[in-house]
């Protein structure tokens, strides 16, 4: 039973990270190559350490240390290197899959594994709502804090977001826990309040909010950034419920 589970969540991530990879091309790898002609154009003077200092919070690397899919922006890490060369020599697009595919199968695992502990199978009926509380705990509700970042944006430091993020996101699918599977109103609440707790305590802030990116171009991101994880998540949750479906019959 475990393997068909794992075999499940596989597929599932490995599928949704193309869809979201097809998403991400055709609505935010566009905006982000639009920010980053502003990238060497600070607000002020004396905001250009600051802006120089942000850029790596956007590149791949903010993948690995935000956990999530959100913020695909690749090059600047690597500015000394050739644009096809972004990532262990891929180009932009396969170092995208790549991350992506990597990021679902990741996830597909995680709700697996959570559906077995709590004995709440994911099937086909249900998996959108496995796909849409995932994507709150891991995307939404942690944006609110700390939105998604376009390049030559000013960033606080990685340390204190990553720690923040972390525990936003823990909290988060706790308190969505105790709401979705607890019926007793006080541990409704007490996931309400497990939720909010992040953000009552507050999400590190950014040195400066000037930025030469306009700001329409970063609203524009942030909700194509969502949207897109949006549509990762919504697919993981309903292609693992159906993979799961069809195994318990085949089976």
């Amino acid at each position: 039973m475990i393997v068909r589970h794992l075999l499940a969540a596989m597929v599932a991530g490995l599928m949704a990270g193309i869809i979201m990879t097809v998403v991400q091309q055709a609505r935010v790898v566009p905006l982000i190559l639009q920010a980053e002609e502003y990238e060497g154009a600070p607000a002020s003077p004396g905001d250009a350490h600051q802006h120089g200092a942000s850029l790596p919070s956007s590149s791949i690397g903010s993948l690995v240390a935000q956990f999530s899919p959100i913020s695909p922006a690749m090059a600047h890490e690597h500015e000394g290197e050739e644009e096809s060369n972004v990532l262990f020599g891929l180009d932009r697009l396969t170092s995208t899959l790549g991350a992506n595919i990597v990021a679902g199968g990741g996830f597909a695992l995680l709700v697996a594994a959570l559906s077995l502990l709590l004995g709440a199978p994911v099937t086909a009926a249900n998996g959108w709502i496995w796909g849409a509380c995932g994507w709150l705990a891991v995307q939404f509700l942690p944006a609110m804090g700390l939105p998604p970042e376009l390049p030559g944006f000013p960033a606080a430091d990685l340390a204190a977001r990553q720690g923040w993020w972390m525990a936003t996101v823990l909290a988060s699918a706790i308190g969505l826990g105790l709401i979705a599977f607890r019926r007793e109103l006080p541990f409704r609440l007490l996931g309400l309040l497990v939720i909010l707790a992040p953000h009552v305590w507050g999400a590190p802030p950014a040195p400066s909010i000037e930025t030469a990116v306009p700001a329409v171009i970063a609203s524009e991101f942030a909700v194509a950034a969502l949207g897109s994880a949006l549509v990762m998540w919504l697919s993981l949750g309903v292609i693992l419920g159906y993979l799961n479906d069809r195994f318990e019959k085949a089976a």
